[in-house]
């Protein structure tokens, strides 16, 4: 046994220190991959942890019984050995489901579960459709507004598109939602200097506060009423800590992955025109779009953290008790051991028999998910009304030009700068027959 630090092993590469800034997210997963299916990786402020990198070992890892989310299992975290302001730092720390185990995540989960119900992700299906024709609109005055023709795809369509859903959910007043994502922006970078990244955290928790407190005052049709409200049989509720914890962790993943989703799907689109092709000719769905887009170039990239309780093998690395390990999902999702010697390309119409390998962008086992089918409702309600608006949208610039945003927790360009072409003619229609 260890001693419930990180050490690594002396034979064979150092550690790799992950970029803040995302550059090369896919050469950097190859190379991590064929070091091996658990990786030491540098984090920022010289914190070591690991990566898992492969497909198999990833999905394995995630459900091991003796892998923990709980933060009191993270060894230089417990002994005071992170630095004040560590980017971070909120992934461990923040009170929820995606940091609780066994009976308490289970707790939790149920909680959220009763609020978080298939019926009021489907009522919310009329709204997503009614903002993104808005949104539409605004996409277009922006090119039109602009000498060059060209709007940024992000900005003006697929990040107000999951923030509004997301804010109308919670109940949050539409005037916070353009802070509530720069500070989501500033609590996921992995470049955020440590004292912005400590007032990001208590900014946003003071207006999660004021949102929760409001709600308390006047309860209404959303789902921060409706997690104040709920109760276990056993009368138990959220704690405050554990409600504005909640709040947080929705408000950063129910919108940032959803931008993060939208954007790459458009831009694998865009850079094969083939599979775009496909789906005009009804031989794949924008459903298919959607999930090929979730392994072929995943929203996340390395996730943290989970800790082995003692020390564990995983593929021919032994990880230490107590140390931090991100999963990586983009990795995972090119991982030719899983998906082929086809990993790389982009293929809306790949197999998803029962026996074929399956994505884990959404996570795998007690921690999956639970706003997937949210995900996937507003990603193919924005694509089809989106191409079908534009059907000659393209990049403006080279694919290859596009810069990261700069995290290694998400993956996706900064901007997505597009020329829209001429829109088809007469209204633009709902959502079409292949929206599935």
């Amino acid at each position: 046994m260890t001693d419930g630090r990180c050490p690594v092993p002396h034979a064979g590469p150092a550690p790799h220190r992950l970029d803040p800034t995302g550059a090369g997210q896919h050469t950097v997963n190859e190379r991590l991959r064929e070091r091996g299916a658990a990786v030491p990786v540098l984090l920022p402020g010289e914190v070591t942890a690991y990566a898992i990198t492969r497909h198999g070992e990833l999905r394995d890892f995630v459900a091991h019984a003796d892998v923990a989310k709980d933060a009191r299992h993270f060894a230089a975290l417990r002994d005071g050995e992170i630095p004040p302001g560590w980017p971070l730092a909120t992934f461990a720390t923040v009170r929820g489901m995606t940091t609780a185990d066994g009976a308490d995540h289970r707790r939790l989960r149920s909680l959220v579960t009763r609020a978080f119900t298939p019926r009021r992700v489907e009522a919310l299906r009329p709204a997503v459709e009614e903002l993104t024709a808005s949104l539409l609109d605004r996409l277009a005055g922006a090119a039109a507004a602009a000498p060059d023709g060209v709007a940024d795809l992000r900005r003006h369509f697929a990040l107000p598109l999951p923030m509004g859903v997301i804010c109308r959910l919670l109940g949050v007043d539409p005037e916070h939602q353009d802070r509530l994502h720069a500070l989501s922006d500033d609590i996921v970078g992995t470049r955020t200097a440590p004292e912005r990244a400590l007032a990001a955290n208590r900014e946003m928790l003071a207006v999660l506060g004021k949102v929760a407190a409001a709600r308390l005052r006047s309860p209404g049709d959303d789902l921060t009423s409706a997690l104040i409200a709920a109760r276990e049989e056993n009368g138990d509720r959220l704690s405050e800590e554990e409600l504005i914890g909640t709040l947080l962790l929705m408000i950063i993943a129910g919108h940032e992955t959803t931008l993060n989703l939208i954007t790459n799907a458009v831009r694998a689109l865009c850079a094969h025109r083939d599979q775009l092709e496909l789906v005009r000719a009804g031989q794949a769905s924008w459903g298919d779009v959607v999930e090929e887009t979730l392994r072929y170039d995943s929203p996340v990239s390395f996730f943290p953290f989970r800790y082995p309780t003692r020390d564990l093998p995983v593929g021919d690395t032994v990880i230490p008790r107590g140390c931090p390990v991100l999963v990586s999902y983009t990795s995972a999702g090119r991982d030719p051991r899983a998906h082929g010697a086809d990993a790389d390309r982009f293929d809306v119409t790949r197999p998803t028999r029962p026996d074929a390998a399956r994505h884990l962008s959404f996570g795998h086992g007690a921690h999956y998910c639970l706003g997937a089918p949210l995900a996937r409702m507003e990603a193919t309600v924005a694509l089809d009304a989106l191409f079908t608006r534009f059907p000659g949208l393209d990049l403006a610039v080279p694919d290859e030009q596009l810069v990261p945003h700069p995290s290694f927790v998400g993956n996706s360009p900064q901007e997505l700068p597009l020329r829209l072409g001429d829109p088809a003619p007469g209204p633009g229609p709902g959502p079409g027959a292949h929206s599935g």
